[in-house]
Formats: structure tokens, C-alpha cells, sequence
């Protein structure tokens, strides 16, 4: 969790400085006040990109070269020190004075989670952000995942410029007993931190939904064959795309709803519902591993949904014991808990309330 929050430049934020609650934070304001982007430069601090994929160009507040990034989590005296720059020069990331553990050290110093308007994505989208959800998962759970997914992109990136660069079959081959040993403990990581957390997105789902849920991962190549046999039999078809078509850089995670794919459901409101099940549920597993609250953003979680399922919504919330920063239009919108600490931003200025 986050005690302490500086930014500087960021979007139409000029400058502000804030004390979060442990428990619940309300940012309200009108629509294009700054709300989302202060969730946006915490996420960022936490992960060092934008969650809505914007580039660092549109980040930095017009007129300025830069923007920065402080925080402090934890309590006094036990918690760690995170700042971001970044500027058309790239981006610089410190924890407690180091800058040698990249963005990887940011997740690990301020885990946290985002449930925003485009949530759904996560359900209606192609399979990319279902795989980055259950690496997520990985990384707080199975302690030799990050390791084991960087030498897997490594692999695949030699793999891959062997195909775009025309070599030869043998050269192409001998790439083959690496990527498939990757690959396999690359699966295996995924699959385990699935079972871990497969309690939690059941109860999650049918406490949104009121109705089961299915959860399948699926590998990225054919079941029935062995890695090995499918890059071999797939070689051809490898060299007409310059890439590799088989592995678990092309795996999913299949949703079922009612039997049904979570994909297919019309309402935006049930795939936000599902999506914000699996987000709750990942934060969940994720506590649970690190023996502590984690930080969750959430922009504007009234959007779309009704007064019963946003109820549902903030009462899965309220259950899940983390630290939560939200935006509404309104202040009393979402019921906020009593205590919980309040701040009204306009025209990107933030102010205590």
C-alpha cells in the first residue's frame, strides 16, 4: 500500500502531494478534472507504464520536459521509497535509492491492481491481456517466474529473428531445445499459480454473478502433440510468418459463463462484472502470498453498472481488506466507508477534504 504520494507534471497534474488513508480513498470531481489521471500516475509509479497504453509524450503535462513520480508504502520507518522520471530521454526508476531493479522493482515495492472502464477488455479482448493477468498472478506467487518468463522472451526474440533472417533449418532447430525447456517451465509456473488462485476467482465470480465460473488454461499449441513436434511440424508455416506459432507466448485463458464463453455475453455490464471478478480475485491470491494488503484502483466503478451490481461490486471490495484508491463524479456516490479519506480535484488540483 501507498502512505505517501508526490507528482509532478504528469498530464493536467502540475503538482500535488498527498497522505493516503490504508484503507479507503475517494478522489470525486467532474469528468476531465484529473481524477483518472492521478489513478493513472499511481498506477505508473507502481508499474512504470500507463494502464490506459498511453505513451510518454501524451503523459507529461504540456509546457514541461519532464514528469516525476514519489512515493513512500507502507508505515513509518518499515516502508519503501519509489520515484519515476521519465522525459523524452527515457525513463529512470529508483526503490529506496537503487535503480538497478528496473520496473520489475516497482511491482515487487507497490503491488497493485486497476479495475477501470475498459475492465472488460479483460473478458471481451484477445488472449494478450489474459496472459499478462495470469503472469501477474505468476510473479507474486511462483518466486522464479519473472526470471523464467525474461529468458523465455529472450528465447523466443532468438527464435523468431533466426525465422525473419531466412537462416537455415538446422539453424532454426538448434534454437528449439531452449525455447521448448522455457516453454515448459513457463507453463508449468502458469498452471500452478492458476490452481493456486482458482478458489478465490470462483468465489469472486459467483459473488458478482450469482453463477458459476470456469477457468481453463490453454498452452498455445496442440494438446495432443509435444511442443517439440509441433515446432517441427510447423516449421514451414513458422518461415512463412517470421515468427514462432507455437508456445505459451500464444496461450490463453478460457472463461465460461453459464457454459458459455465469458467472450459471447452481450451486456458490458456482466463482462465488467466477470472481469472485476478475476482482477478481485488475482489481488486476493496475490495478499495472500505476500502476507499483506496490496494497493487497488479503481476509476470511475460505477460506469455501467446498475445499483445492485455496483453494490455487489463495493461489497467484494470492501471484503478483500486492501488498500483502495476510487474516483467518482460525486462525493457520496459510493457509499464510502466511514473514515475513509477524501479528496476533491478541479482542473487537476487535488485537495484534501
Amino acid at each position: 500500500m501507498i502512505r505517501r504520494f508526490k507528482v509532478n507534471d504528469f498530464r493536467c497534474i502540475e503538482s500535488a502531494e498527498l497522505s493516503f488513508s490504508p484503507e479507503f480513498n475517494l478522489v470525486y470531481g467532474s469528468n476531465a478534472s484529473g481524477k483518472t489521471s492521478l489513478l493513472e500516475a499511481l498506477a505508473y509509479l507502481g508499474r512504470g507504464k500507463s494502464f490506459r497504453g498511453a505513451s510518454t509524450h501524451n503523459l507529461i503535462r504540456h509546457g514541461a520536459g519532464e514528469f516525476v513520480l514519489f512515493g513512500e508504502t507502507g508505515t513509518d520507518g518499515t516502508g519503501r521509497r519509489l520515484g519515476v522520471r521519465n522525459s523524452r530521454e527515457g525513463l529512470e526508476v529508483r526503490v529506496d535509492g537503487s535503480s538497478e531493479g528496473g520496473v520489475a522493482a516497482l511491482a515487487d515495492a507497490l503491488p497493485l491492481q486497476v479495475i477501470d472502464p475498459e475492465v472488460h477488455n479483460l473478458v471481451a479482448g484477445g488472449p494478450e491481456l489474459r496472459r499478462r493477468f495470469l503472469d501477474w498472478v505468476a510473479f507474486h506467487v511462483e518466486h522464479e517466474h519473472l526470471h523464467t518468463w525474461r529468458r523465455f522472451r529472450r528465447a523466443l526474440k532468438q527464435r523468431n529473428a533466426a525465422l525473419k533472417g531466412g537462416s537455415g533449418d538446422a539453424a532454426i532447430r538448434s534454437w528449439n531445445a531452449e525455447f521448448v525447456e522455457l516453454s515448459t517451465l513457463l507453463d508449468a509456473s502458469r498452471r500452478r499459480s492458476l490452481e493456486v488462485a482458482t478458489e478465490s476467482l470462483m468465489g469472486f465470480g459467483f459473488g458478482l454473478l450469482g453463477t458459476e465460473l470456469g477457468f481453463e488454461y490453454h498452452q498455445g499449441w496442440n494438446r495432443d502433440k509435444s511442443l517439440e513436434q509441433a515446432l517441427e511440424e510447423g516449421l514451414a508455416r513458422d518461415r512463412q510468418h517470421g515468427s514462432t506459432q507455437h508456445g505459451p507466448h500464444r496461450g490463453d485463458l478460457k472463461v465460461t459463463y453459464d457454459e458459455r464463453q465469458a467472450r459471447k455475453l452481450v451486456s458490458r455490464g456482466q463482462q465488467k462484472l466477470l472481469a472485476s471478478a478475476m482482477i478481485l480475485a488475482a489481488t486476493d491470491t496475490a495478499q495472500t502470498a505476500l502476507e499483506g494488503p496490496l494497493l487497488l484502483l479503481l476509476d470511475d466503478p460505477a460506469a455501467e453498472l446498475d445499483g445492485d451490481s455496483l453494490g455487489r461490486l463495493m461489497d467484494a471490495v470492501a471484503g478483500l481488506g486492501c488498500q483502495v484508491v476510487a474516483t467518482s463524479l460525486e462525493k457520496g456516490a459510493l457509499d464510502a466507508p466511514a473514515g475513509a479519506a477524501m479528496f476533491h480535484v478541479e482542473h487537476g488540483v487535488l485537495t484534501a477534504v
